[in-house]
């Protein structure tokens, strides 16, 4: 990505027809467009203001060296501009990550293991983008360096992330889906921590299509050996 080439105005400054600072005397006025409203103005800023961050860091700028001075005059807007939309460089930072990460998926709300299925494949797609993208792959290095901006992450993307997971297992069990004796807190972990360990902690694990497939027949299946057949057909368990 890279920073709009139309340098967005600041909706903070007032600006005449002909684009130029009101400085309060009557300017001649020719065939106007539509009128542009606050939103449109204000989402082509953000835009701007994200593709800055981006093509920054893109360029080799670490994030420690990022000020939001620099992402300022890079995407063409004032600071205010910034700090009207973001708090901080955390704040902002999560946002970059959000808009370059494969988006998080529309789930129904309603289903269980359907919608839990979808949540996964998600886990698995940002794992391929993450090793398919030295930007990304270097971004989340160096966000884990910063605690103020990995804690963000968590509070921000993470945390629900998580409880869109934990609200399907519990869909699932009252579908009667997934059992109802069991911790679903538990569950939850024992689906979400297959999909973990192969996009986080095994970069060298492969991240097939039908994975989330094979994790689930595989829970819901048990892991506990089949019953052995015994000579007379019948079935009994091992000793």
């Amino acid at each position: 990505m890279h920073a709009a080439q139309d340098t967005p105005q600041d909706p903070g400054v007032s600006h005449g027809p002909a684009g130029h600072a009101d400085d309060g005397r009557e300017h001649p006025r020719t065939h106007d467009p539509e009128p542009r409203r606050g939103r449109p103005r204000s989402a082509a800023a953000e835009r701007a203001i994200i593709d800055a961050v981006v093509e920054l860091l893109e360029a080799g700028e670490p994030l420690a060296g990022l000020s939001i001075e620099r992402i300022a005059r890079t995407a063409g807007v004032g600071k205010a501009t910034i700090y009207r939309r973001w708090s901080g460089k955390e704040e902002l930072f999560v946002d970059v990550l959000r808009a370059v990460e494969p988006s998080d998926p529309v789930v129904s709300g309603t289903a269980g293991l359907d919608d839990l299925r979808l949540l996964l494949e998600s886990i698995r797609t940002r794992g391929v983008a993450q090793r398919s993208s030295v930007f990304l792959h270097n971004v989340f290095v160096q966000m884990k360096s910063h605690p103020k901006l990995w804690a963000e992450y968590q509070r921000t993307v993470i945390a629900p992330r998580r409880a869109a997971m934990l609200a399907a297992v519990r869909r699932a069990v009252d579908a009667g889906e997934l059992r109802d004796d069991l911790d679903t807190e538990l569950m939850d972990d024992l689906f979400l921590g297959p999909m973990l360990v192969r996009t986080l902690h095994r970069p060298d694990a492969s991240l097939p299509d039908d994975l989330v497939e094979r994790v689930i027949r595989v829970l819901l299946q048990g892991l506990a050996p089949k019953p052995q057949v015994a000579a007379g057909g019948g079935a009994h368990d091992p000793v």
